[in-house]
């Protein structure tokens, strides 16, 4: 690659896109992260830029599989993903934004659109573990708003509370989800 983006150049190029395909820099990191710890997803580029891939300069492509492989490696070294939202959300001393603007709000919508990116890649196909991925995947569900015509779950989003005990859920969750597809006990 002639010109490698830095994470953060590339964070600044998603944060300032405005085609529409193209998510900022925190859902990125959402979809990403669902990509790595969750069934495979063939198509995964593709389906991050909704098939506008080839209309993405070459340097943002390498930026995003390199990033996509750091939170492989991160895995690999048996250490927690690191999220790019603040760890405030069990501090009952501050308030959390848990807004539509807000990151973990962002980082959830690009979870949960990498979840559901590929019928082919149903996550709750295998029904002995059906369960266990809608129970993890409900503080991204939740917190992503995405499906707020449920009336369970959009009451679960107007309790602050319940909020906070989703949000500091995430990383622990992500874990579990990595092993439960990822490894055959």
């Amino acid at each position: 690659m002639s010109n490698p983006l830095s994470l953060d150049a590339l964070a600044d190029f998603l944060d300032s896109a405005d085609e529409d395909y193209i998510l900022d820099s925190i859902a990125t990191h959402g979809f990403l992260t669902a990509t790595v710890i969750g069934r495979p997803l063939p198509n995964w580029l593709d389906a991050l830029f909704e098939g506008h891939a080839k209309d993405v300069p070459a340097n943002v492509i390498d930026g995003i599989q390199r990033w996509r492989e750091s939170i492989i490696a991160e895995l690999k070294n048996e250490t927690p993903i690191e999220l790019p939202f603040g760890e405030d959300a069990g501090d009952e001393e501050i308030a959390v934004d848990f807004s539509d603007e807000s990151d973990i709000v962002a980082w959830s919508i690009g979870f949960v659109d990498s979840m559901y990116a590929d019928e082919a890649s149903d996550w709750f196909e295998n029904e002995e573990t059906a369960e266990d991925v809608a129970v993890l995947t409900l503080p991204m569900i939740v917190l992503s708003g995405i499906d707020d015509e449920d009336p369970e779950l959009a009451q679960m989003r107007k309790d602050q509370d319940k909020m906070a005990q989703m949000a500091n859920s995430i990383e622990g969750n992500l874990t579990e989800l990595f092993l439960l597809f990822h490894t055959n006990d």
